[in-house]
């Protein structure tokens, strides 16, 4: 999202920028807590102590002394996320209208989440206003704050988005193992992929795509496809995401991709048959995301069963691409999800229902064509980025006082 807004900004004649920070390892164990906290789950079971506050305050201190040479008096800075609200007080503190825009939460409050807003709290004292994705996301504390909802969006014009040729579609699936190329035969390119015989024309796909994160649940996904559908059916079931060792700032992906092969191991021959797992190279992005827009055309349904969910966008992508979705009712999801387009799982770890659900939903076969051309167009009304530009916008000159 940031590349296009920036670049719509900048464009409009706004002198925006898009700042990394600079963080060590123990930064982003700390941040992941926090993530998965604002999720309400426990994550690594980790601290969120004192020890942990100074460390993550002296990131903080260590970034906001680089940005005082290049942020003045009445410019407006958007901290995404955990990461970067402890940036609030300094900035507020040299005259910068600070906004805190945050992407993950949930609609249940308990302990975690608790001990998570009890760390940020403090963090984000300096704020002139703050952004969720979801209104369930809002914090009772910040009753009375200047609170915005702006849900995100997608770009159809990047390469993750646009339509494909069917001859690109196949060309890509070759290079990661799912289709035979031209000769027949996979061609075995730059991914990672496990499990046995390419995926034939004639047989349905369903996908997943996400990262190897728990809350994302790909593991569940697996076994209750296993369970349901695997050797029973025509059908096969894709697993894909990013080659962990590329992805630095999420410490848990290599264990949660080596709980889903260890799974996928264990499965009777014929189930593991029906199932593979992708990870797909992050050195060159816009092949990775050629790659994800070929994965999800070529799906008959796509799965997200999130066991929370900020947003995701990856939900938003297979509507738009015409597919209809099998997703949890958590969080943004419910945004998205409109009847007719998809189904929603009230408990996404019931892996039974969830496998009746896909099972129900693939055998309504002369369904899946209309459901894909409706979620289509609840993605262009609601969830395409020129949307977007205008809330931030309208947020954007409101913070501002213009």
């Amino acid at each position: 999202m940031l590349p296009l807004l920036v670049g719509y900004a900048r464009g409009s004649g706004v002198d925006a920028r898009w700042v990394v920070l600079d963080c060590d390892e123990a930064f982003f164990q700390i941040t992941k807590r926090l993530h998965n906290r604002l999720h309400g789950a426990t994550g690594d079971g980790g601290a969120l102590g004192r020890t942990e506050s100074v460390s993550y305050s002296a990131v903080m201190a260590a970034n906001a002394a680089a940005l005082t040479e290049r942020v003045r008096r009445d410019d407006v800075a958007v901290l995404h996320d955990p990461q970067a609200a402890g940036l609030a007080g300094a900035l507020s503190e040299l005259g910068v209208r600070v906004i805190w825009r945050c992407h993950v939460g949930t609609e249940r409050t308990n302990g975690f989440t608790d001990e998570a807003w009890a760390f940020l709290t403090p963090q984000l004292e300096g704020s002139h206003a703050f952004v969720f994705s979801h209104r369930g996301f809002v914090p009772r504390h910040l009753g009375g704050k200047d609170v915005w909802v702006i849900p995100p969006s997608i770009d159809p014009l990047s390469p993750k988005n646009p339509k494909l040729s069917a001859a690109t579609v196949r060309a890509l699936l070759g290079r990661i193992d799912l289709a035979p190329g031209p000769d027949g035969a996979g061609t075995m390119g730059s991914a990672s992929t496990r499990g046995a015989g390419l995926v034939a024309s004639q047989e349905r796909l369903v996908v997943q795509v996400s990262r190897w994160d728990r809350l994302k649940d790909m593991q569940g996904v697996l076994e209750g496809f296993a369970d349901r559908m695997a050797g029973r059916s025509d059908c096969r079931l894709a697993l894909v995401g990013p080659a962990v060792a590329e992805v630095s700032d999420d410490p848990e992906g290599a264990a949660v991709l080596g709980e889903c092969v260890a799974a996928w191991e264990s499965l009777p021959t014929r189930q593991r048959d029906a199932i593979r797992l992708v990870t797909l190279p992050m050195d060159d992005l816009e092949l990775n995301a050629l790659m994800v827009n070929a994965v999800q055309r070529r799906a008959d349904v796509v799965v997200q069963k999130s066991l929370e969910e900020g947003f995701g966008l990856t939900v938003a992508e297979a509507m738009w691409k015409s597919r209809p979705v099998v997703a949890s009712a958590v969080g943004g999801i419910v945004d998205q999800v409109a009847p007719g387009t998809g189904v929603l799982l009230a408990d996404p770890s019931d892996l039974v229902a969830f496998g009746d659900a896909l099972a129900d939903l693939l055998a309504r076969s002369d369904e899946l064509a209309a459901m894909g051309r409706r979620a289509r167009r609840r993605i262009r009304s609601h969830f395409l980025s020129d949307r977007h530009l205008v809330d931030y916008a309208r947020l954007l000159v409101h913070v501002a006082g213009v």
